[in-house]
């Protein structure tokens, strides 16, 4: 039986909409007068056996920024358009005297991975470069930072470029250290050819909270990072890690330095781009990235920037064939759905296929939809099953809303967040560990008042997530079997 129930007299005011599994389960509204006044929220929970609505809060066809539950729907495009045995590979080839090497924009190549191509050629009696190494970014175009990423935050690593030339996650470690004299130092290991510089003062807790400051990162040109502001007084050194700004000049220098240790020659000149005229080139090396379904996991459980976004330009690529970007790779992925499972996403403004933008906007009926056919389909796709699982695997694991019972090991899904935005989207599982239930949560403009010692120490959000998740427990586990 379905009806209708409208909240009124309150800031909450609007149509809520449920079908019964039971008088009791019925009755339950998703929690949100836990949530600060102004925030906007969007909730679902749908059967996935009748496709029916459970619960429905706020208007689902109102577009929220969907953070990092846009993984999914990159995931789904990359499962139908690549499959599951694409990888990215990796070559380097001789054209006349010089070498090229032909980035695929594969998000997972390492610096052992270039030294191991080194070793493949130094084996067949290769002992020096005779002419230039160019390095072949021509696969990628455009922006390696997609419209709407905050500048603020383009020198941290879940940020890091997505870019052709990708090695180690575009990412670097150093660290920092508070020094007796009230400045401080940085550390970066000697391998890794970036440039830090450190201006930030040593305080005391009290300095630090009476004049408000804080550690503040800006970069320059050639891989240049400075900090500016305040670090408290610390006996251990506090690590840090740089995203890469200037990729193409990082792996010129990674590349001469792993010469040098292959006891290959090289005297000439690091060139960027395609080289003319490869048709005569002869294979030299070549490197092939995990398949399609692990990187995907590891997109899913650990939340990876660099990996979906590098699939939606390679998703371009593929699906246009023409050099992949943001702008081509975000309507591929629309188009690609709308192919092959009638899914209509014109609505959604895409910017990249991380979330990471805040120029994203998608609804919790588009997203619903997609849940429902990676469900209907999770024979073919094995999306569900690489899923972080609440308070056990990927970013759910320490999740303060899933880490007790009944919530934990009860729900597999992607979660999402950028400022003032906390989502969650995924299936609600039985007894058995089966999905019973699909949910979406968008909570957008989340603003709470800042927290003082003596106000309690669980914040609004943690309050609306842990009574909503137990209501997706409960009605997946009250849901009949037939």
């Amino acid at each position: 039986m379905a009806y209708s129930q409208l909240i009124s007299g309150s800031k909450w005011a609007g149509a809520i909409l449920f079908s019964s599994i039971s008088a009791q389960t019925a009755l339950a509204l998703p929690p949100v007068e836990a949530l600060p006044e102004g925030s906007r929220v969007s909730t679902q929970i749908e059967s996935l056996a009748n496709n029916q609505s459970i619960q429905s809060f706020g208007d689902t066809q109102q577009l929220f920024p969907p953070a990092s539950t846009l993984k999914v729907v990159t995931a789904l495009a990359a499962k139908l358009e690549l499959g599951d045995s694409f990888r990215f590979e990796t070559r380097v080839i001789q054209n006349q005297q010089d070498w090229v090497i032909q980035f695929s924009g594969d998000p997972l190549l390492t610096n052992k991975d270039l030294s191991d191509m080194l070793s493949q050629i130094k084996a067949k009696g290769i002992k020096q470069v005779d002419g230039d190494i160019w390095l072949d970014n021509s696969i990628f175009s455009g922006y390696e930072r997609a419209v709407g990423w905050p500048w603020d935050i383009l020198g941290v690593c879940y940020s890091a470029p997505a870019s052709a030339i990708t090695l180690d996650k575009n990412c670097v470690q150093a660290s920092i250290y508070t020094n007796n004299d009230g400045s401080t130092r940085v550390f970066v290991p000697e391998h890794q050819p970036i440039y830090v510089e450190t201006q930030a003062k040593t305080v005391t807790k009290v300095e630090k909270e009476s004049s408000q400051c804080s550690l503040e990162l800006t970069t320059a040109d050639d891989n240049h990072f400075k900090i500016n502001g305040c670090l408290v007084s610390r006996d251990k050194p506090l690590p840090l890690r740089f995203a890469v700004q200037d990729t193409s000049l990082y792996v010129s220098r990674v590349m001469q330095r792993l010469l040098n240790q292959q006891g290959i020659a090289f005297n000439g000149q690091v060139r960027v781009g395609a080289k003319p005229n490869t048709n005569s080139s002869k294979l030299l090396a070549s490197h092939k990235s995990p398949s399609l379904e692990l990187m995907l996991e590891k997109m899913l459980k650990s939340s990876n920037n660099l990996i979906a976004d590098n699939l939606t330009k390679t998703l371009g690529h593929h699906f246009y064939l023409q050099p992949g970007s943001f702008a081509n790779g975000t309507e591929a992925i629309k188009q690609i759905i709308f192919a092959n499972t009638g899914i209509d996403l014109s609505r959604a403004q895409l910017a990249d296929g991380s979330g990471l933008s805040r120029n994203n906007r998608l609804t919790n009926h588009s997203l619903s939809q997609v849940l429902r056919y990676v469900w209907e389909n999770e024979q073919q796709l094995r999306l569900i099953d690489i899923m972080p699982t609440a308070g056990e695997s990927g970013t759910l694991q320490y999740r303060r809303s899933m880490r007790k019972s009944p919530v934990k090991g009860n729900i597999v899904a992607k979660s999402g967040s950028v400022y003032g935005t906390y989502n969650m989207a995924g299936f609600g599982l039985d007894e058995k560990g089966e999905p019973q239930t699909l949910f979406v949560q968008f909570v957008a403009d989340y603003y709470p008042n800042k927290k003082r010692d003596s106000q309690p120490t669980v914040a609004p959000i943690t309050q609306f997530e842990t009574l909503f998740y137990q209501q997706v427990v409960e009605f997946s586990q009250a849901i009949p079997k037939k």
